[in-house]
């Protein structure tokens, strides 16, 4: 919930107060309290901040078995939900960073390698570097596949044979914010570099300029993100890869806020 909050307010002027109404709360720091470890959340109120955080299938599932892993004192019953809890991530594929979080989103090329390689079986680090745009030197591959088969991303079954051992990895947003801002300035100079030489049927750059308020930045942000992830469903629906691609999802300020007149 906590980063909910974080991820809410870094891209909008998101409050507490606006956390507590969404989920239904009346209490202006409900959400505040819950979130500091003050207060608790009833089922109902589970199901409202879910909700709340638009959360849908699987991951609402785990949201309350989360809740109810926190919140219970029998000791049976939180085993159960964290037993339910681990079930939910293996189905989905879903793998959580912490600690390697620096290191993977350090180098735009890791996430590459990680669809890349189990796309290729067989293929040598040397060949896999020239799949690349732009091309990765063999050693800089080599170490790449060495510490996503360290950090469990990739599993390998034989020389130069890898798979997935998730479909999609996520990152603990307090760990991974530093250094995902250095990945988002790789992945952005990397899209200024493919209009120039990726041919046209080969990727989508679109984009519009508009003048907005505050209010409807947020709406949008948030039509963005639900946007984000319908793509990762999509994706992890898909068994046939035959290419990795990146998709930037940006919305920034080209002016500064207007002043506020007063009569």
């Amino acid at each position: 919930m906590h980063a909910f909050y974080d991820e809410r307010k870094r891209t909008s002027a998101f409050s507490w107060r606006e956390f507590s109404r969404i989920a239904g709360f009346s209490s202006s720091n409900y959400m505040k309290l819950v979130c500091d470890g003050k207060s608790r959340l009833s089922k109902i109120g589970a199901e409202q901040v879910a909700v709340a955080m638009e959360l849908e299938g699987s991951a609402k599932e785990y949201f309350r078995e989360m809740v109810s892993f926190a919140d219970s004192c029998d000791e049976k019953k939180k085993k159960a939900s964290f037993a339910r809890m681990q079930e939910l991530a293996k189905e989905n594929k879903v793998r959580t960073l912490a600690g390697d979080a620096y290191t993977y989103f350090g180098k735009w090329y890791n996430p590459v390698l990680r669809e890349l390689a189990p796309m290729n079986p067989g293929v040598k680090p040397m060949e896999l570097s020239k799949l690349c745009y732009p091309e990765v030197s063999a050693t800089e591959i080599r170490q790449s596949l060495d510490f996503l088969v360290q950090a469990g991303l990739l599993k390998k079954n034989g020389e130069y044979h890898y798979e997935q051992t998730e479909k999609v990895v996520t990152g603990v947003a307090g760990c991974v914010r530093p250094t995902m801002r250095s990945m988002h300035k790789q992945m952005a100079e990397l899209a200024a570099v493919a209009v120039e030489n990726i041919p046209v049927e080969e990727r989508n750059f679109a984009g519009v300029t508009m003048g907005i308020s505050q209010e409807t930045f947020r709406r949008v942000s948030q039509e963005i993100e639900n946007f984000r992830r319908k793509v990762i469903s999509i994706a992890r629906e898909d068994q046939k890869g035959e290419q990795v691609y990146r998709l930037n999802l940006q919305l920034f300020p080209l002016t500064k806020r207007k002043e506020a007149k007063h009569v």
